[in-house]
């Protein structure tokens, strides 16, 4: 059975779903059913005889609902606190819960008359049923990771797919087969992958396992059939137009654009204070061999001139190992997060259409019903199913989402506050070695004076 397959017309109110990061119930979904009542053309109500209610359509205006999550609640769930409680409750994300693992690492070069391109080793360790063996190791570059983003696209369209580092270019980054550049990328690779392995309907999607197994993807064949599930999606929007998003999927894309703003900020100030450090890198290498050149001819400063060479040439050091920590985690991170911001708006713009395709149904099947007095078309039901499946996939991995980043963050800036403290203690220490030898030199020498 494939997990996150579509529910048909099962109903997700008062089901607990399986992404949730808080064991809770789902609400009624507003959107498509606080206002809509459909009888069920197939079978009676558990009465028996309930009847043909009135069907009454949304008029796209903010609709008031039961459930416990305002606007404002909704605002302060996004924020970036410091709740640790909130991101330590994902069940699925504890080790001991946890049954497949996957790495990426140990990039190779290979050059042929066609083509240059590196390869990465995927180490796989399970113990699913699914697979066939405990532990794989296979070879792959990375149009197999995008073939593998492009199933799970495909084939679970409700889900936020994580996103994968850009094809070409990173900034600050021009020879893509350079040493800098392959083990960003390589970690880039390793934390999408990781993702997918600890989501807990992405990780049993077909594509992962035939991903992690298969030592040729162009022979595996039979996984066509599993990309249809994402078909009707794609073409939901049709001619249909949305009436309006409601109000808690406005809050997260006004989210989303605000968060996106901040990171753009953040990357071009990176940028410009990475470009920075690297000419003053170059101004200091050169004032340190000022330093050292002078030493060479000036015997009576030579020990202070050499140790002003040294100190200079440990602020270097420490400098190269500040602009390294904010190009190799900083810059990734960031922008990592921009490229998940635009898989988070495409879920969204998805699960609008789906909407829109609903609404669009449902409307033409009353102007039917009140002219033919013909039962609802099951389509309708399956596109309300459709559409309720979509709600919740989404606020699940919305949850998920933001429990990931906010543990991300606080560690990325954790390291960025410990790598500039570094960076000043060893500047400090080396000045102050100085002084001090400055200092037993002057005393050394005035022990000299008198003694004369």
């Amino acid at each position: 059975m494939i997990v996150g397959a579509p529910r048909g017309l099962q109903p997700v109110n008062g089901t607990t779903h399986p992404l949730s990061a808080v064991q809770e119930t789902l609400s009624p979904v507003p959107d498509v059913t606080a206002s809509c009542h459909i009888p069920n053309s197939s079978s009676s109500s558990s009465g028996g005889g309930g009847g043909d209610k009135e069907v009454v359509l949304t008029n796209g205006k903010p609709i008031e609902t039961s459930s416990p999550a305002s606007a404002s609640s909704l605002l302060n769930r996004l924020q970036l606190d410091d709740d640790l409680e909130a991101d330590t409750l994902d069940l699925y994300a504890s080790t001991e819960t946890r049954d497949l693992f996957v790495t990426v690492d140990d990039p190779k070069k290979h050059v042929s008359t066609m083509e240059t391109y590196i390869t990465y080793r995927v180490s796989t360790k399970t113990s699913r049923i699914e697979f066939d063996l405990p532990e794989y190791n296979l070879r792959r570059r990375y149009q197999d990771f995008d073939w593998l983003r492009m199933k799970l696209e495909d084939s679970q369209p409700t889900h936020l797919i994580p996103p994968l580092p850009e094809k070409f270019v990173m900034k600050g980054v021009v020879d893509r087969f350079s040493e800098e550049f392959v083990e960003t990328r390589m970690k880039a690779l390793d934390k999408f992958l990781k993702r997918v392995a600890d989501h807990p309907v992405l990780s049993f999607n077909p594509h992962l396992n035939a991903f992690l197994t298969a030592k040729d993807l162009n022979k595996r064949q039979g996984l066509a059939l599993l990309t249809k599930v994402g078909e009707s999606v794609k073409q939901a929007a049709g001619g249909y137009k949305l009436r309006a998003r409601p109000p808690e999927y406005c809050v997260m894309g006004e989210y989303l654009d605000t968060f996106n703003q901040k990171l753009g900020t953040m990357d071009r100030i990176a940028q410009r204070i990475l470009k920075e450090q690297t000419e003053y890198l170059v101004e200091l290498r050169e004032y340190g061999s000022v330093y050292a050149g002078w030493a060479g001819s000036e015997d009576a400063l030579t020990r202070p001139l050499e140790g002003v060479a040294g100190c200079v040439s440990t602020c270097c050091g420490a400098m190269e190992d500040l602009s390294e920590g904010m190009s190799q985690e900083l810059l990734p991170v960031l922008r990592e997060y921009v490229l998940y911001i635009e898989s988070m708006k495409n879920v969204l713009k998805k699960r609008d259409q789906s909407q829109a395709e609903y609404e669009g149904r449902l409307e033409a099947a009353v102007i039917r019903k009140q002219e033919e007095k013909t039962p609802v078309p099951v389509e309708v039901e399956k596109c309300q199913d459709r559409v309720e499946c979509f709600n919740a996939d989404l606020k699940a991995d919305w949850e998920r989402w933001q429990s990931n980043k906010r543990q991300d963050f606080r560690q990325l800036l954790t390291s960025m506050a410990d790598k500039n403290i570094n960076y000043f203690e060893k500047c400090q220490s080396a000045w102050e070695s100085l002084v001090s030898q400055l200092q037993d030199d002057q005393a050394e020498n005035t022990n000299e004076t008198n003694c004369d």
